[in-house]
């Protein structure tokens, strides 16, 4: 039984199933502790700068240790402590015995706590941003290879005037051009909670430095720098301001908004047969009809999307109801939280990104589609011809209402084709312009200004959004299920 404890319990398909190395190991508890260690050490090498008596062997001791850390007396100790913090300076202090009286000095729990999440949350929108420039760089082939390609629109899900696939495909980059700029203010607006102390006040390191204002905020200062942040924020209580993780899972609540959207149009296509995601040649659709090729994937963004637009409501709540300087209520909402909120938009990232590498367009599906409304839509084209060749408006509309009622009657009534244009033809009023007929129906003279749009928008608007992240565009997404 050992080889399968692992199928003993429940796993999240989050990371079991679906989330990519990176993201998972971003979440991870190897990632979490080491950034624990990490702190510890930089609050120790900014505490011997500024003059507390901290040795450089006692530095080297701690660096040489920073990663191995022994999980089972860590969760030992915190099962005999009921203190996550306290297992972990205790297990670090067990490999580093001349280190133990300097480990996190002056700070409290959330000192490693709250900053690690932050570099968490940075680190995993550093992880999306270049997975949404590419899905962004993919759809934006899209368009431009489809820029003209007239096709229905719909409004109210029913036939409206003509678009371009192109122009679609646009309507869904400049949602997703959108969520760019959101996810990277997000992660530009991030700071470190640096060192504050239990209240926020910074009173252990005001005591620890003999009422030096001066070197509590110059301590501060390098710590954040060695974090690799520009700031910290100048005021926090216990914790750094919750509202910090709503504006982080607001933006990816945000995204997970578009992609649905996005795949629901997808599966809607797909109905028609003018749209597919890309179909494996083994893969199977259905279990009962073989001949079935579903969305699955886009199903999948859809679905997944549905939860992460839901984890919006969390930090929402928390941020509500932490008291005064900090209550702990947040604490366990936000370990399930704030990971799942980024494991997910990595999820459907990723899977979006396979969709649109491998869209198949059917052009004879949509042409078809076209002919069977167009002769409805192409009636005050028709109309206008007639009056510029000598015909009366409104003899030539009562005519075109009689004959457009009557093709209708055979599409709806009889289940028929649209046979307006046949009734044209042969009603003796309209042969002044039966020659015109071809060109008046042409379906890129009902497109209006799709291409051009097209053409500005992904040359001004969404290729120079793309360029700093031209360098990790090659990569490609195979999804294992």
């Amino acid at each position: 039984m050992e080889g399968t404890d692992e199928f003993m319990k429940y796993r999240s398909p989050l990371v079991s199933r679906y989330a990519s190395k990176e993201m998972a190991y971003n979440f991870s508890d190897r990632k979490k502790f080491t950034t624990w260690r990490k702190l510890w050490i930089y609050l120790a090498k900014a505490e011997k700068a500024l003059g507390l008596p901290i040795t450089e062997a006692q530095i080297q001791e701690m660096e040489s240790h920073e990663n191995d850390i022994d999980f089972a007396m860590a969760a030992e100790e915190e099962r005999k402590l009921r203190h996550d913090v306290m297992a972990h300076v205790h297990t670090f202090a067990h490999c580093c015995p001349s280190a133990a009286p300097i480990i996190h000095l002056g700070a409290t729990s959330c000192y490693v706590g709250d900053n690690t999440d932050l570099i968490m949350l940075r680190d995993g929108f550093d992880i999306l941003l270049p997975k949404l420039a590419r899905v962004i760089d993919r759809l934006a082939n899209f368009a431009e290879k489809y820029a003209d390609l007239p096709t229905l629109g719909f409004t109210h899900y029913q036939p409206a005037q003509l678009t371009t696939v192109g122009k679609r495909a646009c309507l869904w980059l400049q949602d997703l051009a959108m969520d760019m700029r959101n996810l990277q203010r997000a992660r530009d607006d991030l700071r470190f909670r640096g060192v504050k102390g239990t209240t926020g006040t910074q009173a252990s390191f005001l005591q620890l430095f003999q009422g030096d204002h001066d070197k509590v905020e110059e301590l501060d200062r390098m710590v954040t720098e060695m974090a690799s942040f520009k700031k910290a924020y100048l005021v926090t209580g216990q914790t750094y301001s919750r509202k910090v993780d709503v504006d982080c899972v607001s933006t990816l609540a945000s995204l997970g908004a578009t992609v649905h959207k996005i795949c629901t149009d997808i599966r809607l296509l797909a109905n028609l047969k003018e749209l597919e995601e890309p179909f494996e040649k083994e893969q199977i659709g259905s279990s009962a009809m073989p001949y079935k090729r579903n969305p699955m994937r886009a199903e999948r963004c859809c679905s997944l999307a549905r939860h992460l637009v839901a984890l919006m409501a969390d930090p929402l709540q928390t941020a509500s109801v932490q008291w005064l300087e900090r209550t702990l209520d947040d604490s366990a909402n936000r370990r399930i939280s704030l990971p799942e909120a980024f494991l997910t938009a990595d999820i459907i990232l990723s899977t979006l990104q396979n969709v649109s590498e491998g869209l198949v367009v059917y052009p004879k599906v949509i042409e078809r589609h076209i002919r069977h409304e167009l002769p409805f839509m192409a009636t005050e084209n028709i109309i206008m011809a007639v009056v510029k060749a000598g015909g009366n408006r409104q003899d030539c509309h009562e005519k075109i209402r009689v004959l457009s009622q009557e093709a209708a009657a055979v599409v709806k009534q009889q289940g028929g084709d649209n046979d307006l244009l046949e009734r044209v033809q042969k009603d003796p009023y309209f042969a002044p312009i039966l020659g015109q007929l071809d060109s008046i129906l042409d379906p890129k003279t009902f497109i209006g200004r799709a291409p051009q749009q097209v053409a500005r928008f992904l040359s001004e608007e969404v290729r120079p959004q793309l360029e700093p992240y031209k360098a990790k565009m090659e990569v490609k997404i195979e999804l294992e299920i």
